[in-house]
């Protein structure tokens, strides 16, 4: 498409080759699906982590590259070396997320985040007590991930949230990022997380990202995008790691972030009037949380960014609390 493009010709060949390749090493030549035992599962088709458990090797089972789902959430098992988070963003906090991690080794480790209560569909507080409560709570939770450099990303080139023409969808979504990147607060924090961050252009790749909200395998290009997911998911963003060798937290390869266009209404204005509508400016906020390492607080802390409810008609999420500035300095 003229004038909309993703990363150059060559850095996507280059990309696309070391995936390839990396795939194609880890897949084990024509070792069949099961041969090493240890609770490989069908050979064919979705796994999910009991047919996959913790402790089975990847190559072994010739998995990388398959869905395996946990809870409703799902993930593409990723090359040796490499880490997935799939985080989801629901209407009453049923639904979360979890990590499948891949050890150099191919041995395959969980991080498995327990359902919440279903909680209804909520709405923030008033925004004084809303306030009050964000700036007392020194709750957070951290994906063991990382940006070490500059987080790239591009926005897609279908219909976007709310029908923003690509210049608001990019003031939209750098004010979020910046929510993150510059712990923008009301509780008196000053700046200091180093995690940076630089929009590159609209592209023709999608948000790796499918229908049911489940990560697919990954394409090196970090997106923003909108379309269909699970009807009980307002947005979802899915991150990919690489572990370090010095045992600090892995380095984040790629984040792409989707908004449920089919589903939900979304609005960059919430009015007076404003009914089950969800605010873009305060949903892309706790997205972008998930790309810089945030993870999801559960009830009792309403008043965080990352709290895992997304609230219909409210902005509050567009500015950070007290714990989700604490995770930030945790991780930065």
């Amino acid at each position: 498409m003229t004038g909309r493009r993703g990363p150059g010709l060559v850095g996507r060949v280059i990309a696309a080759t070391a995936l390839a390749v990396s795939v194609a090493v880890a897949g084990g030549g024509d070792t069949p699906a099961g041969a090493g035992g240890g609770g490989c599962g069908p050979g064919h088709g979705a796994l999910t982590v009991d047919d996959l458990p913790a402790g089975t090797s990847v190559l072994d089972c010739a998995a990388v590259g398959r869905l395996v789902t946990h809870a409703g959430a799902g993930v593409t098992v990723p090359e040796p070396g490499m880490k997935v988070t799939v985080d989801a963003l629901s209407v009453d906090g049923s639904r979360h997320g979890f990590t499948l991690e891949v050890a150099t080794d191919g041995t395959v480790s969980y991080d498995l985040t327990a359902d919440a209560e279903p909680e209804g569909h909520a709405r923030a507080a008033a925004p004084a007590a809303a306030a009050r409560a964000a700036c007392a709570d020194t709750a957070y939770a951290v994906a063991d991930h990382k940006e070490y450099g500059t987080y790239d990303w591009w926005i897609g080139d279908d219909a976007l949230p709310g029908n923003l023409s690509l210049a608001e969808a990019r003031r939209t979504f750098e004010d979020a990022i910046g929510t993150i990147t510059g712990t923008r607060n009301d509780c008196g924090y000053g700046d200091a997380v180093g995690a940076r961050a630089k929009y590159h252009s609209q592209t023709f790749h999608e948000a790796d990202i499918d229908r049911e909200a489940q990560c697919t395998a990954r394409d090196g290009v970090s997106v923003w995008d909108a379309g269909d997911l699970s009807s009980d998911v307002v947005a979802t963003t899915c991150s990919w790691s690489r572990t370090v060798r010095n045992g600090g937290l892995d380095w984040l390869k790629e984040a792409d972030v989707r908004f449920n266009t089919t589903d939900y209404t979304f609005t960059n204005n919430p009015t007076d009037n404003c009914k089950n509508a969800y605010d873009i400016r305060s949903v892309a906020t706790h997205e972008a949380g998930h790309v810089f390492g945030l993870s999801h607080v559960g009830p009792g802390h309403e008043g965080q960014t990352m709290y895992t409810n997304s609230f219909a008609c409210s902005t509050a999420a567009r500015t950070l609390g007290r714990g989700d500035v604490l995770g930030l300095r945790r991780i930065y």
